[in-house]
């Protein structure tokens, strides 16, 4: 089949939920994707940073398929070979004392949003369904009814009511904002280190550090999405590194399967994740031993490949070639490590049709927030490699 026919079945058949660019990917090696048609693209998506590791590693996929051979699903009814190993590696490496998996980054979340309000019941003593959790305008930790319910973007609440109560929001980067809606019932505080899909947002230095000191002060749990930003896309293992502090709870996914198979979990402590007995909370597919497979050999190949330092080394020297660009199109530059977007001005509009201008130069990335370019390569890209992607981002840029 040729690529209008796959992209002609897509849109006849399936829920008009995404608008993809027009590219009919078939294989993946590294930050390198071939379509149908054997054109060859850089990846700088890297599926939302779900492929920090690159495509189709195969360290991870040597692991994934010796798993598959000997046991794929028990359900948590029964216990397997791999859950305890998986525990045991993810702890050491992010000095977490309590885990939960689960399998999508939603899902994380909704665990974090119920383990902090028992908690806050059991714990702090909030009036029973009176718990409230603070949240950040021009967030994004999702797509479930009770996530969307607090997003400040209308698309994704507009005709999905009525929403679960308890959430209040306030403006990203604003540590005094955040303190003044602090109330008695407050139970948590839920935050990207950078809000990723509202447009690569970089809040000012010490922010965290600062909510951090607001919760130790109030106690309220400390519990940071990150998802996106986590394992290594930013330069540290964690965006919590760059202010120096540990959240209460930190959620992770995407990266931590490689790209391969979906598994999200809470990195926590007993007294947050503790709360939970048999019977609270789970998944079928949570801690399965494929997945479990699957994310430590993961998480060895980011560490063996020293990954989170080369996304440091390259990160900065994209972010400063980026900047040096001189564009006229360009409103601002911001990032950390791998993470970068480039802002266009207003009156330039949708960044949209410079995505679509750079596939045809051979880089696929994507339009987030309208008017910003996210660019966020595979963690395994080289400096040649970096460099033959700037000379073409400078083609479409500098025009």
């Amino acid at each position: 089949m040729e690529s209008r026919q796959f992209i002609e079945v897509e849109d006849r058949l399936g829920a008009y939920n995404y608008k993809p660019l027009d590219v009919v990917i078939s294989k993946g090696r590294g930050i390198w994707l071939e379509d149908v048609a054997g054109n060859r693209y850089m990846d700088f998506l890297a599926a939302y940073s779900a492929v920090n590791q690159g495509h189709c590693h195969p360290r991870i996929l040597k692991a994934m398929t010796d798993q598959a051979k000997r046991l794929t699903l028990t359900s948590r009814a029964f216990r397997n070979d791999q859950l305890g190993q998986f525990y045991e590696e993810i702890c050491s490496l992010t000095k977490s004392h309590k885990v939960l998996p689960m399998n999508s980054g939603t899902e994380a979340v909704e665990t974090a949003i119920k383990a902090v309000r028992k908690w806050g019941y059991e714990s702090k003593g909030v009036p029973r369904d009176q718990a409230e959790i603070i949240v950040c305008d021009n967030n994004f930790h999702g797509r479930t009814i009770t996530i969307v319910g607090f997003s400040s973007e209308e698309q994704y609440r507009d005709g999905f009511g009525p929403f679960t109560p308890g959430f209040v929001s306030v403006p990203f980067g604003d540590a005094e904002a955040f303190e003044a809606a602090i109330t008695p019932n407050t139970v948590g505080f839920l935050v990207e280190p950078i809000q990723g899909e509202g447009g690569v947002i970089v809040p000012a230095e010490g922010y965290l550090a600062q909510c951090r000191e607001i919760c130790d002060r109030h106690g309220i749990m400390m519990i940071l999405d990150e998802i996106q930003t986590g394992l290594g896309r930013t330069g540290k293992l964690f965006a919590e590194e760059h202010d120096g502090i540990e959240a209460d709870a930190t959620l992770v996914g995407k990266a931590l399967s490689g790209g391969f198979y979906p598994i999200s979990a809470v990195l926590s402590n007993n007294e947050l994740l503790g709360v939970f007995m048999p019977g609270d909370h789970g998944s079928t597919f949570g801690g399965n031993p494929l997945a479990c497979a699957v994310a430590r050999e993961s998480l060895k190949v980011l560490m063996d490949e020293g990954l989170i330092g080369r996304a440091h080394e390259l990160g900065d020297y994209f972010l400063k070639s980026l900047k040096n660009l001189d564009s006229p199109l360009v409103k601002e530059v911001r990032g950390k490590g791998l993470l970068l977007g480039v802002e266009l001005l207003e009156e330039v509009g949708s960044a949209r049709p410079y995505c679509e201008s750079l596939m045809g130069e051979g880089i696929l990335c994507k339009e987030t927030h309208d008017s910003v370019l996210r660019f966020s390569p595979p963690l395994v890209i080289s400096r040649q490699e970096l460099d033959q992607a700037l000379e073409k981002i400078a083609k479409v840029l500098r025009p």
